[in-house]
């Protein structure tokens, strides 16, 4: 146990003493990827309040908050609905004001809802620079929707994998009657049901950035360690040593057979008979084998003798 607890302290001590990583402050930066639902119903103003439509509200709101997060923070914003050219309308960088700004202004509301493909394009891009940050600096999904994923198939099948990776997911459900699917999967859930509880929301999400990432904080990791048992002391290590997956998240697509594809596969799962005859021959070489020992048993006593 004492062996285990100073290979902690000596793994701890080169961390706290900067050895262990690259001297670079770009690698500790935060960083932010806003998904923001354009669809059309983003257009409609809040039911409590009706002198803002959602979209102007959003907006309103991330311009405020995001202004000012620090200059170090690389920030994207990425936006689904046809009436954007182009999905990044920030691309995820360094924290320009001005074209920050500019961009978020630029989204009009139309289109669908298919969320889940942009999940994992967001998701994707923050593993992306994960990787070049040697896993340095926290990782986060800000997702501003005010209705269900038509791909609500994709959103269970990439959540989880998602939070497996580490990168935290936030979620704000703008004036909606009941709350998002993902309010139950999500790191964090708020509702926004007007214009001041949206900005409300934005402001207390991005006030906990800088807290959810994977550097290690050496300063108290001493302290830390002391009341360790053998068990937890070896687990730490194992932690600390395994970073999180990089690995981007695929596409993967169910089909669902046609009843055409049903009936022609039917006759193909019963062929039971043949699957028999294979067990029996098995079944004799098996006996055979049985023989052979017994027999050499047999005859390795007589010669024993």
């Amino acid at each position: 146990m004492k062996l285990v607890k100073a290979s902690c302290l000596l793994f701890l001590f080169i961390l706290a003493s900067g050895q262990f990583s690259i001297a670079d402050t770009d690698l500790h930066s935060d960083n932010i990827i806003v998904i923001l639902d354009a669809s059309g119903s983003m257009r409609d103003p809040f039911r409590a309040d009706e002198s803002k439509s959602k979209m102007d509200a959003a907006k309103t709101a991330l311009k405020e908050v995001l202004a000012k997060v620090p200059d170090g923070t690389n920030i994207g914003l990425l936006v689904f609905g046809n009436n954007v050219q182009n999905e990044w309308v920030y691309p995820l960088g360094p924290k320009d004001t001005d074209r920050l700004m500019a961009a978020i202004d630029r989204p009009q509301p139309g289109g669908g809802t298919p969320l889940g493909k942009y999940m994992r394009v967001g998701a994707n891009r923050l593993l992306e620079q994960r990787e070049k940050q040697y896993n340095y600096g926290n990782y986060r999904l800000l997702i501003v929707t005010d209705g269900e994923a038509q791909d609500q198939e994709k959103v269970a099948q990439y959540t989880p994998e998602i939070l497996n990776r580490q990168i935290r997911v936030d979620v704000i459900g703008v004036d909606m009657e009941t709350n998002h699917n993902l309010a139950k999967d999500a790191d964090s859930y708020r509702k926004a049901d007007n214009p001041g509880e949206l900005v409300a929301a934005v402001s207390q999400i991005l006030a906990e950035t800088g807290g959810t990432g994977t550097d290690i904080d050496g300063e108290d990791a001493f302290d830390d360690i002391k009341p360790l048992t053998d068990a937890i002391a070896k687990d730490l290590i194992k932690r600390i040593t395994t970073p999180p997956s990089n690995n981007a998240i695929e596409i993967t697509t169910t089909v669902r057979p046609t009843p055409t594809q049903q009936q022609t596969q039917t006759p193909q799962q019963q062929p039971q008979q043949p699957t028999n005859q294979r067990s029996g021959g098995n079944s004799g070489w098996i006996i055979i084998g049985l023989i052979v020992i017994i027999v050499g048993f047999i005859l390795f006593r007589r010669i024993g003798k």
